[in-house]
């Protein structure tokens, strides 16, 4: 599988978002994943302190830890859903409890990119920045991301950073998708000009782009949009509007012999400035789908033709 820089870390155009690991997927799900994963190329691993309250971290590092130093881990601090009183966010006093907790779930001694989950309006960024720092230097984490964040915020911190001499944040995890592609006007031109990597999150639109729902057909039994939205909530998630442009890319996908799904991921991988698209998946198959998607270099054509309707 190709491969992309984040900062100084070298990781698979197709990452494994890690959401899904210990709440949807038990242990078992979760161990034929991860060995399907690095036996088909991927290296990259994305997770956070919140995904089943430390459960996706914990079995990254129970079923990783034979192989460890062939994978890329990262995580995410400072999510405040669901902590208690005085936890959560981006102040030094948290980073440091929470860097601990994750070091000591993914049974590491570092953790290759920490990301701020969230904006803390609560801290000034150099102060995050510096407790970031510091990590750096200890060796306890390699690089430091961040992501949800918007222009302003990421221009801020890159002058945080030089004006204060502190290790910049090398990535930024954002929405990014055919269906949302608003970041490629603001987030990703911002990323790009600090040299920062885009890390796109929702890459299928949390399945929509998957090719499972058509037209005029209830959504099938199984699915998120079957199960467990309410209909009313459904009919605005396809809408007239998102049947056409899901139709206009199956067809340009069908032009070269692909899917939807394909398309979705193979989209992605061709800007610039993705370093690796994280999906999540339920089982070893879908991942596999993920991972065949990343063959597919689309020409420059192909490319501007589904930007267009992207943004139709």
């Amino acid at each position: 599988m190709r491969t992309r820089r984040i900062g100084s870390l070298e990781v698979s155009v197709v990452g494994l978002g890690c959401n899904q690991l210990g709440t949807t997927c038990d242990e078992t799900r979760t161990a034929a994943i991860l060995d399907t994963a690095v036996d088909n190329g991927v290296t990259f691993f994305d997770t956070a302190d919140e995904y089943g309250a430390g459960a996706s971290e914990e079995l990254l590092g129970r079923l990783l830890a034979a192989r460890r130093d062939k994978v890329v881990i990262a995580t995410k601090f400072g999510s405040t859903y669901g902590a208690a009183p005085g936890d959560g966010g981006a102040s030094p006093r948290w980073i440091t409890a929470a860097v601990e907790a994750s070091l000591r779930r993914l049974r590491t001694d570092r953790i290759d990119l920490y990301q701020l989950h969230f904006p803390d309006p609560t801290v000034p960024i150099e102060e995050t920045l510096g407790a970031l720092d510091a990590l750096v230097q200890a060796g306890k984490v390699r690089e430091i991301g961040c992501a949800n964040v918007g222009t302003a915020q990421i221009d801020e911190a890159a002058r945080a950073a030089k004006d204060n001499g502190l290790r910049p944040f090398v990535s930024v995890q954002n929405r990014l998708n055919l269906l949302r592609p608003e970041a490629l006007a603001d987030t990703v031109p911002a990323a790009s000009a600090h040299g920062m990597a885009f890390l796109p999150f929702f890459p299928l639109a949390s399945g929509v782009l998957t090719g499972k729902y058509r037209r005029g057909q209830a959504p099938p039994e199984g699915t998120r949009l079957g199960d467990h939205v309410a209909p009313e909530v459904v009919g605005k998630i396809l809408s007239d509007r998102t049947h056409d442009r899901l139709e206009a890319f199956e067809k340009l996908a069908g032009q070269d012999g692909h899917s939807l799904l394909e398309l979705s991921i193979a989209w992605l991988i061709a800007q610039p400035a993705v370093a690796s698209v994280i999906a999540g998946v339920t089982s070893p198959t879908q991942l596999l789908a993920n991972v065949a998607a990343a063959e597919w270099e689309l020409s420059e054509d192909t490319a501007a033709a589904v930007t267009a309707v992207a943004h139709g």
